[in-house]
C-alpha cells in the first residue's frame, strides 16, 4: 500500500519546482561567468541534467550485473535470498576459513556478522596461486595506482575511473559488497543483516543505491528491528534510562559529503568525532582500513547513519543526548538527489572540498532559503585557493553563512584539535533549536523526493494495518489478557494442575481408578468450559494474519505485531537500567522466584498459546468422545503455527505462566512437522539452560542467527524452541536433517526456595529439557552457580542412563576478557564440593556418594567440558561493540558441539516421531 503523497514508487521524479530550480541555477551560472569572465552561452538543461540522478550511462547498469556476478549473486535477483537460505548449517560452519575467490565473499560476510564478528566487513581473500603464476606489474603501473588509492575513499569512478572492474584476484570494496548483498537479499535478510551490522557498532545503509534499476531505497523496514538504549544526562538513574526502536526517536543529524576531490576522508573525521579519548572507532569504513583503498564499484550514493548515545558518564559522553550522523559516498555533483534528501533532513551539513568548481556552485546556489546550517572543510594547499575564496564569497549570504562555518583543514592541523572543533559545532547546533527528525519523518521527506521507501510494498502496509487494528484496541494488558484471551488465565492454570495430578497418579503404582475419574472428569468439565468460548475479535485477526496464503505477509505481520506489541507495553515495563538491555547479559546472582517474577509483557506468544487451548480443549473433548472429529474447528493450528516456527519464529514448548507443557498442542505441532518434513525428519536436540541474565538467549542467537528473548525483565518466561536446517549436502556427515534448539528462558531459578512446590516444578521441566536433548549447555554467571533444578536433573537422568552431551559455559560478564580456565583450574571446578550438590543429592535420596559436579555427571576435565566465553561488550554500552574475543569463543563453543553431534558423543539421534514419544513419556 502506498503512502499517501506517493503515486509510483518505481520513479524517481523529485518534488522540486523545476521552474524555480532552473532560475536559481541560471543566477548562479551568470555570477560564475562575472567571477571567471565566461562569455559562453548558458542553457537551462545543462544545469538541470548535470543535477539530476536520473539519467544513468550504460556502463553503470553493466558494472552492478558484473559485480553481482563476480560475487555469485546473480541468480538472487528474482528470487532473492532469504533469512533461513543463510542460517543453514553446512560444513562451513565448522570452519574458520577465509575466503578464497570472490563468490565466497557474501557468505563469509553473513557467517561473520551472524557471529557479531568485528571483522565482518574484511573481504580479504586468501588466493591459492603458485608466486610464479602471478602477474608481474610494471613499476609505473603501481605508482598509478597507488596514487589514485591514496584518495579513493572518498573519490568516486565519475573522477577517476578505471578502465575494468575488479577480477577475481583483485579484493572487493567491502561497500561493494553489502550494497550487492543487501540488493539480493529479502526484506527479512536486510533487516537481519543491518541489526547485526548495529551490534557490531558498524554504520548502517540508510539509502541503498541501484543503478542498474534506476532507483534508490530508503531502507526503513530494515531499520525497525534495532532497538537501542541509553542515558540521558544527568548522569545514570531510574529517570534517565531511555530505551527506543531507532526508527522512532527524534534527534539531530548532521551530514558529511563531499564535493570533487578532498584530500580529507570524510569517514576518517566521522570515526574520530564518534570516538571518545584515543579509543579509536571505525564505525564508517576508511581508506586506512584493510581494504579501504579499494575502489567503489557500485557503492557510490550509497548514504550511511550511526548514532552517537550517551552512556551517563560524563567522561565517555561526547555529547550528551543523541546525535545522527550521515555519510554520502561519492560526490554530490553526482549523486544530487541523495545530496538534496540530506539537506532536507540534517539540522547541518559539512562539505569537504579541495577545490570549488562551476557545476558544484550551481548546485549549492539552488540551496537558497534551505534552513540547514552548511559548514565547509577545506584544504586549501591541494585546490585553487583564489578561486575558492571568490566562491564561499558568494555562497555565504547565499546559505547564511559566516566565516566561523569555513574550517581549514591541512597537513599541519593539529588533528585532535580540529576534531573537537568539529564537535563543539555540533554540540553548540544540537543545543539550540534545529531540525530533529526520526527516520520514520526522514522516510517522508524521501517520499517527496521520488525515492522508493523499502516499507511502501502492499503486503508490508496490509500487514501494518492489521497489527494496528488490533494493538489500537489495547488500553489496559490486563483487562486485555482478561477479557480477550479468555482460555489463559485461571481456566488454564486449573487445567493444567489437574493433568498434573492425574500424571502423578498414573506413576504412583497402583493409584484408585476412584480417583483418576475424579480427575478425569474435573478436567473433561473444565475443558467444556473452554471450548465453549469462541475466539475473541482480537484472536481472529491475529488468526488471519497468520493464515494469510501470501508468506510475505505472514512475516510481516508478525514482525510488526512484535512491535506493535512491544510498544504497547513500553511504559509498564520501562526499568532501571541495570535490568533491562538489549542484548546484555547482566549477573544476577540468587533470586528467590517463589516470589513473583518481572510483569511478563504481552507478546505473540500469548496469541499462540490462545490458539493452544483452543486446540487443547477440542482434542480433549474428541478424545473423550464427547466431540465428533467432524465438528473440529481447531485442527489446522498446528499447522499454522508449524508455518511460523519454519520461517524462524520461537514457539512455546513449556508455558511460563503455569510451568507445563500443553502435550497435546506440541504433539500436535511435531506431527505436523514430521508431516512437512517427510524423508528430511531425523532430529538432534540442543538445548540452553541456566538461570535468567546469565546470557544464554545470547549465546544461542549469536551461535545460530536464532531469535530468542534476551535481557531479564523484557521477555517471555516460558521455555522456546526454533528449528535450524541442515544442508542437504552436509546432512549425512552430521547425522542429522535438523537442530531443535530448545531455549529454557526464565523456567530455572538460582535457589532451593522455600516454596516446595515450584522448585519441583522447576526441576521436573529442567529434567524434561535435559531429557529430550541430545546436547545441553548449561550457561553459568559464576563458576560454582550451578542452579539446584539442574542438579536434580541431572541426577535424575544418570538413574535412566539418559544423559546428553554437555557443555558447562562460564560466562564472563564483568571484563572485557579474561583468560580460560587452565586443564587444571577445570579440575578444581569440577571437585569443588558444593553444598547444593549435597542438598541436591540428599532430596533425590543417593547418600553422601554425591559430593561434587564431578561426582554428579561424567565430567572429564580434559574433554572440554567447561568453557569460559569473555565478555560481550568491547567498551561500555551503549556505544560498545561486540568484542572479538566473545565472537571468536562463541564460535569455538559452536564447532566443538557440531563435532561433538557428527562424532556421535550425543544421544542418539531422533527422528520426529521418537521426540513425540519421549515428549509424552518424559
Amino acid at each position: 500500500m502506498a503512502s499517501p503523497g506517493h503515486s509510483d514508487l518505481g520513479e524517481v521524479a523529485p518534488e522540486i519546482k523545476a521552474s524555480e530550480r532552473r532560475t536559481a541555477v541560471a543566477i548562479a551560472d551568470l555570477e560564475w561567468r562575472e567571477m571567471e569572465g565566461d562569455d559562453c552561452e548558458f542553457h537551462y538543461g545543462d544545469g538541470t541534467n548535470e543535477a539530476q540522478d536520473g539519467d544513468f550511462p550504460a556502463v553503470e547498469r553493466s558494472r552492478l550485473q558484473e559485480m553481482l556476478s563476480l560475487l555469485g549473486l546473480e541468480t538472487y535477483q528474482l528470487q532473492k535470498l532469504s533469512l533461513q537460505d543463510s542460517l543453514q548449517i553446512s560444513s562451513d560452519s565448522m570452519k574458520n576459513w577465509a575466503p578464497q575467490v570472490p563468490k565466497d565473499l557474501p557468505w563469509n560476510f553473513l557467517r561473520k556478522l551472524q557471529a557479531l564478528n568485528a571483522e565482518a566487513r574484511n573481504t580479504t581473500m586468501v588466493l591459492d596461486v603458485p608466486p610464479d603464476a602471478r602477474p608481474v606489474e610494471k613499476e609505473s603501473q603501481m605508482e598509478e595506482e597507488i596514487i589514485y588509492w591514496d584518495t579513493a575513499d572518498d573519490i568516486s569512478a565519475d573522477i577517476y575511473s578505471f578502465s575494468e572492474l575488479p577480477t577475481p584476484d583483485t579484493p572487493v570494496n567491502p561497500l561493494d559488497l553489502l550494497c550487492a548483498l543487501l540488493l539480493s537479499s529479502d526484506s527479512f535478510l536486510q533487516q537481519e543483516i543491518v541489526v547485526k551490522m548495529s551490534l557490531c557498532q558498524f554504520a548502517l545503509p540508510l539509502v541503498l543505491p541501484d543503478s542498474e534499476n534506476h532507483y534508490h531505497t530508503f531502507l526503513l523496514w530494515a531499520m525497525r528491528g534495532i532497538v537501542r538504549t541509553w542515558w540521558s544526562q544527568p548522569p545514570r538513574g531510574v529517570g534517565s534510562f531511555r530505551e527506543d526502536s531507532v526508527v522512532l526517536f527524534r534527534a539531530p543529524a548532521f551530514a558529511f559529503v563531499r564535493m570533487e576531490v578532498s584530500s580529507n576522508s570524510k569517514s576518517q573525521l566521522l570515526n574520530a568525532v564518534l570516538s571518545p579519548g584515543h579509543r579509536q572507532r571505525d564505525c564508517f569504513w576508511h581508506r586506512d582500513l584493510n581494504l579501504g583503498t579499494n575502489p567503489r564499484e557500485i557503492a557510490d550514493g550509497l548514504v550511511e547513519i550511526s548514532w552517537f548515545l550517551p552512556s551517563g558518564r560524563e567522561d565517555l559522553d561526547i555529547f550528551p543526548e543523541p546525535v545522527a550522523f550521515l555519510n554520502l559516498r561519492g560526490d554530490i555533483g553526482s549523486h544530487w538527489l541523495q545530496f538534496k534528501l540530506l539537506t532536507e533532513i540534517s539540522s547541518a551539513v559539512f562539505i569537504l572540498t579541495d577545490n570549488i568548481s562551476k557545476k558544484e556552485y550551481k548546485l549549492l546556489y539552488s540551496m537558497k532559503g534551505s534552513a540547514t546550517k552548511y559548514y565547509f572543510i577545506l584544504s586549501p594547499y591541494r585546490g585553487k585557493r583564489n578561486t575558492n575564496l571568490r566562491f564561499l564569497n558568494k555562497l555565504i549570504p547565499v546559505l547564511k553563512m559566516d566565516h566561523s562555518h569555513v574550517l581549514v583543514k591541512v597537513s599541519s592541523t593539529d588533528s585532535a584539535s580540529f576534531v573537537r572543533r568539529v564537535r563543539s559545532i555540533v554540540a553548540h547546533v544540537a543545543r539550540s533549536p534545529c531540525r530533529r527528525l526520526s527516520l520514520e519523518e526522514m522516510a517522508n521527506a524521501a517520499r517527496k523526493l521520488g525515492l522508493k521507501v523499502d516499507e511502501d510494498c502492499e503486503e508490508c502496509q496490509r500487514a501494518k494495518d492489521r497489527m494496528e487494528r488490533i494493538t489500537r484496541k489495547i488500553k489496559d494488558l490486563d483487562a486485555y489478557r482478561r477479557d480477550e484471551l479468555r482460555l489463559q488465565g485461571d481456566p488454564w492454570r486449573k487445567a493444567a494442575q489437574v493433568e498434573k495430578e492425574l500424571c502423578q497418579v498414573q506413576w504412583a503404582g497402583d493409584p484408585p481408578e476412584k480417583h483418576r475419574a475424579e480427575l478425569r472428569h474435573r478436567l473433561l468439565e473444565l475443558r467444556m468450559q473452554q471450548n465453549g468460548h469462541d475466539p475473541a475479535w482480537g484472536v481472529q485477526e491475529f488468526i488471519t494474519g497468520v493464515s494469510s496464503p501470501s508468506l510475505g505477509e505472514k512475516q510481516y505481520f508478525l514482525r510488526w505485531m512484535e512491535w506493535g506489541l512491544a510498544r504497547v507495553a513500553q511504559p509498564r515495563l520501562r526499568q532501571p537500567p541495570e535490568t533491562i538491555l538489549t542484548l546484555r547479559p547482566k549477573h544476577c546472582g540468587a533470586v528467590d522466584f517463589s516470589e513473583a517474577l518481572w510483569p511478563e509483557p504481552l507478546g505473540v506468544e500469548h496469541f499462540l498459546r490462545e490458539m493452544g487451548q483452543f486446540y487443547e480443549a477440542e482434542s480433549c473433548l474428541v478424545e473423550a468422545g464427547k466431540l465428533p472429529a467432524g465438528q473440529r474447528r481447531f485442527a489446522h493450528f498446528p499447522g499454522l503455527a508449524l508455518e511460523l516456527l519454519l520461517r524462524g519464529l520461537p514457539l512455546e514448548l513449556i508455558d511460563g505462566s503455569t510451568l507445563s507443557t500443553p502435550l497435546r498442542w506440541v504433539t500436535g505441532l511435531l506431527k505436523e512437522l514430521h508431516i512437512r518434513l517427510e524423508r528430511r525428519s531425523r532430529l538432534v536436540v540442543l538445548s540452553a539452560l541456566g538461570v535468567p541474565g546469565t546470557g544464554k538467549s545470547t549465546l544461542l542467537n549469536t551461535m545460530f542467527g536464532l531469535r530468542f528473548a534476551t535481557g531479564r525483565g523484557c521477555g517471555p518466561r516460558g521455555a522456546f524452541m526454533q528449528l535450524i536446517t541442515v544442508a542437504e549436502s552436509f546432512s549425512q556427515d552430521l547425522g542429522c536433517d535438523h537442530i531443535l534448539v530448545i531455549d529454557s528462558g526464565g523456567l530455572i531459578g538460582g535457589t532451593l526456595t522455600a516454596a516446595g512446590e515450584r522448585f519441583e516444578l522447576e526441576a521436573s521441566l529442567a529434567t524434561l529439557i535435559m531429557g529430550l536433548s541430545n546436547v545441553t549447555v548449561v550457561s553459568l554467571a559464576e563458576t560454582r552457580d550451578i542452579p539446584p533444578a539442574i542438579l536434580h536433573a541431572f541426577l535424575r537422568l544418570e538413574k535412566t542412563g539418559h544423559m546428553p552431551n554437555y557443555q558447562f559455559v562460564y560466562q564472563n560478564l564483568h571484563e572485557v576478557s579474561a583468560p580460560g580456565p587452565k586443564p587444571r583450574e577445570r579440575r578444581q571446578l569440577l571437585d569443588q564440593p558444593s553444598d547444593v550438590s549435597r542438598a541436591a543429592a540428599q532430596m533425590e535420596k543417593q547418600g553422601d556418594g554425591i559430593r561434587t559436579l564431578a561426582d554428579l555427571a561424567f565430567c572429564d576435565p580434559e574433554r572440554q567440558h567447561i568453557w569460559h566465553i569473555p565478555g560481550l561488550w568491547h567498551g561500555v554500552p551503549p556505544m560498545a561493540a561486540v568484542s572479538l574475543g566473545y565472537s571468536e569463543a562463541i564460535f569455538e563453543l559452536k564447532r566443538c558441539l557440531l563435532e561433538n553431534i557428527r562424532n556421535g558423543l550425543s544421544n542418539q539421534n531422533k527422528n520426529i516421531q521418537q521426540l513425540i514419544e519421549l515428549v509424552r513419556r518424559l
